[in-house]
Parts: C-alpha cells; sequence; structure tokens
C-alpha cells in the first residue's frame, strides 16, 4: 500500500470518528435540555418512524398500551389504595395510610414523622383529623394536640419511576413505629397491591412520555447572538428563567413549551448578552400540556418566525427541514397520546397529569 493510500484512509477514519463524535455530544446535549425543562430526559419524536425509534435506554418510541389491564378493568375505576381520598390524595397515585388514636398527636412525633416519610424518595403528605371541626385538613405544624388521627399518603410513581418495595417498606414502618409510640392503631393496605398498580401505572407513562422539539439554526457559517435570540424570544411571549430557559407559559403559568441553547452553554439572564450559538430548540413535554395540537402549532408558528428573524431555518435533530407531511404525521401522533392519556383517567395537562410526569 504506498503512502497516499495509507494517508487517505487515516484521513477518511478521522473524519468517520468526527462525524460519530459530534452526532454523540449533540445526543448529550438533547438530554441536557430536557433534563433542565422538564427534570427528566424523554423522548423527542419528531419526524421519528414510531416503533423504529429506539430510545437510548432500549425503550421504543410510544405504542400506545390498552387502558385496560388483562383482567379487563379499567385502572381509571380502581378504589382507593388505601383511605378514602382526602385533602388532595389522589384515588390513583396515592397509597394511603392512617394512624388512629384517641388522644391528641405530639407536635413533635407529627414531626419527626413527617420527616421519616419524606425521605422515602417519593413525594409524601399528611392530613390530619381535627375532632372539633370534624375534618379532615392540611397538616399544620405547630398545632401539637390538635390531631387524633393522620392520614399520610405517599405517590406510587413520578417520572424518577414507580415506588420500589423498600420505600414503601420504609414508609409503613415509619407509620406503624409512629403508632405504637401514641398508642393508636395503624392501618396500611397491602404492599403488594400497591406496587402491582405502581408497576403498571409507570409502564402507561413510559409509554406516552413524549417529548417534541424542533431546531431554528444559523445558515452555514453563522450564528445568532445571545441579545438577538432573547429580544425575538420575549416578543414572542417566552420568559427566560434561572434555570438558563425561556419557558412560554400559559394564562395558570404552566408551561407550554421551552427555547433552549441547542449547545451547552444555558441561556442564563447575566450571561445571555455575550452568547453566541449555532442554533436554538424548542420543546414541548407532551403529557403536561392540556391542549397539545394547538400547542404544538404555536411553538411551529413561533419557530418559524425566529427563524425569519434570525436568518436561520426549521430543521428537525438530523437537520432535514420540516415537511407538511411530516408535521401531519408527528400531530396524529400527540392527538393519539392525548386521548390514550384522557381514555386513562390522566388527561393530559391535568392535575393527576403534572404530578406523573413530574
Amino acid at each position: 500500500m504506498s503512502d497516499l493510500q495509507l494517508s487517505l484512509l487515516v484521513i477518511g477514519a478521522v473524519v468517520v470518528g468526527a462525524v460519530y463524535l459530534y452526532n454523540w455530544l449533540q445526543e448529550r446535549s438533547l438530554h441536557r435540555r430536557l433534563q433542565q425543562a422538564f427534570g427528566d430526559a424523554h423522548e423527542d419524536v419528531l419526524l421519528r418512524a414510531g416503533a423504529e425509534s429506539a430510545r437510548v435506554d432500549g425503550r421504543l418510541e410510544p405504542q400506545l398500551v390498552p387502558p385496560e389491564d388483562a383482567s379487563g378493568r379499567d385502572a381509571a375505576d380502581d378504589e382507593p389504595v388505601g383511605a378514602p381520598a382526602a385533602a388532595g390524595f389522589d384515588a390513583v397515585l396515592d397509597y394511603v395510610a392512617e394512624i388512629n388514636g384517641s388522644t391528641p398527636i405530639a407536635d413533635a412525633l407529627i414531626g419527626e414523622l413527617s420527616s421519616k416519610i419524606a425521605s422515602c424518595g417519593k413525594p409524601a403528605r399528611v392530613t390530619g383529623f381535627e375532632p372539633r371541626g370534624s375534618a379532615w385538613e392540611e397538616l399544620a405544624r405547630g398545632a401539637g394536640g390538635r390531631y387524633t388521627r393522620l392520614r399520610l399518603g405517599l405517590q406510587l410513581v413520578n417520572r424518577s419511576g414507580a415506588v420500589n418495595p423498600a420505600q414503601l417498606a420504609t414508609f409503613c414502618d415509619a407509620v406503624r413505629q409512629c403508632a405504637d409510640r401514641i398508642p393508636a392503631q395503624a392501618v396500611c393496605p397491602d404492599a403488594q397491591t400497591a406496587l402491582k398498580i405502581a408497576r403498571e401505572l409507570d409502564a402507561f407513562c413510559a409509554n406516552v412520555d413524549v417529548a417534541i422539539g424542533v431546531n431554528v439554526i444559523a445558515q452555514e457559517g453563522g450564528v445568532f447572538a445571545g441579545t438577538r435570540i432573547r429580544a425575538l424570544a420575549e416578543s414572542a411571549g417566552f420568559k427566560l428563567e434561572p434555570d438558563g430557559i425561556f419557558h412560554f407559559r400559559d394564562e395558570r403559568r404552566h408551561t407550554l413549551f421551552t427555547l433552549d441553547n441547542h449547545e451547552p452553554a444555558p441561556f442564563l439572564p447575566e450571561s445571555v448578552k455575550g452568547i453566541s450559538t449555532h442554533g436554538v430548540t424548542l420543546l414541548l413535554d407532551v403529557p403536561r400540556v392540556a391542549h397539545g395540537p394547538e400547542a404544538l402549532e404555536l411553538m411551529l408558528r413561533i419557530a418559524g418566525g425566529l427563524a425569519v428573524g434570525l436568518g436561520g431555518r426549521v430543521v428537525d435533530d438530523n437537520r432535514a427541514a420540516l415537511t407538511e407531511a411530516g408535521t401531519a404525521r408527528i400531530k396524529e401522533q400527540l392527538r393519539t397520546i392525548h386521548a390514550a392519556m384522557a381514555k386513562q383517567g390522566v388527561p393530559a395537562g391535568s392535575a393527576r397529569a403534572l404530578r406523573l410526569f413530574s
């Protein structure tokens, strides 16, 4: 082999390696933006081909599961996991235990119990029964001697996954130990039933936990100035927040979609003036947005306006231009996901969905 051929082979290997490295860095950047904007990474479905699009962790893109389990019952019709839902407990999401005493429970003991269940690794809440008012109420710290009974809820599922046996055991142990010290009766529902419900709910959530993203990138050799991005984003309705991401919120202050740097540096308020970038990314968190098709349409329209104002172009993560057919397919998938969530009793953007996908 001649020196020329060897040199060409080496150059070719370097070019291929550089391409792989660039793609890997872009993928890491997308995952970082998802985690910053929404708390965890989830799939970008834009112009991907349904079941053929696999996640990094091996999960396929949503193949919507039926809302009924093998027994034919609808999960939305399940009885509460424990005591009846009260003072904000959710019959689907919360494992609810009770402490039933006949004498007032000391505030110090309630505080100790609250700290223990807060360390279980899942969101937890406590409500108290006030005999004089004959009503359950949100726990009031410093109201020692006010409550004779407590209800304690542990959220079964969120974006970090389903509650595990150790977390649920820690929760129940804390409840029982507190009851023993009063003394009072502790009521902890069957743990295996709760764990089964949690696994089923988590599996459904995994199938609909989707993000839709589009990019506005600069023309070849160009960059966008941070000051120009901020001016255009704010005129479109975004607000730059301390997390370094622009949020577009509705009238209830819920984020509809976000705008982030396509490159690693965040748009921090104190440093955005000095930033220049080759592109920005807009993301819509599908299960957390109530009116998905309308929000997607607005996001795409704003992306087009940003492209005009910045002198860039709108592309997907493969830098392919968006087409009407591709956009129509994305909208149809979004509608399908929202319909499945509604049928399962978890409407997109509802209080229940916001808790599940947090």
